[in-house]
């Protein structure tokens, strides 16, 4: 069931600017665990934005994977997402929608990079 396997969805996203002032950042999740950031990863996104797009970037993006699909999708996205984006993955990356997808090697390479400041979230097929 989506409700199990999305437990550990964080209940609320913190900016990069807020988690950049914590001595540990995290977010606290629905299950109530605790989704810890690695400094390393905090660090190499705060170096690629200005100060205005640290405090628009909410942390852990949410990467949205529905059964079926050959891609992914970046959900609420902004400048300062597509920015990183770009940036990490060495392409450039299109909004559409409030979206951005992604293909199997896009989400396998900025898995790798961005491991802890990217979460899944699990949705059922759309059909249409």
């Amino acid at each position: 069931e989506l409700r199990i396997v999305n437990s550990g969805l964080p209940r609320s996203q913190k900016t990069l600017a807020e988690l950049l002032q914590e001595e540990y950042p995290q977010v606290l999740c629905n299950d109530g665990s605790a989704h810890l950031f690695k400094r390393r990863e905090i660090e190499y996104l705060a170096g690629m934005l200005d100060t205005k797009e640290k405090e628009e970037l909410s942390l852990p993006m949410l990467i949205e994977l529905s059964g079926g699909q050959s891609h992914a999708t970046v959900v609420r996205t902004g400048a300062a997402e597509e920015k990183v984006l770009a940036r990490t993955l060495g392409m450039p990356v299109a909004s559409e929608q409030g979206r951005i997808l992604l293909y199997k090697p896009q989400l396998a390479l900025l898995r790798k990079k961005l491991k802890t400041t990217t979460q899944y979230v699990f949705s059922p097929k759309i059909t249409q």
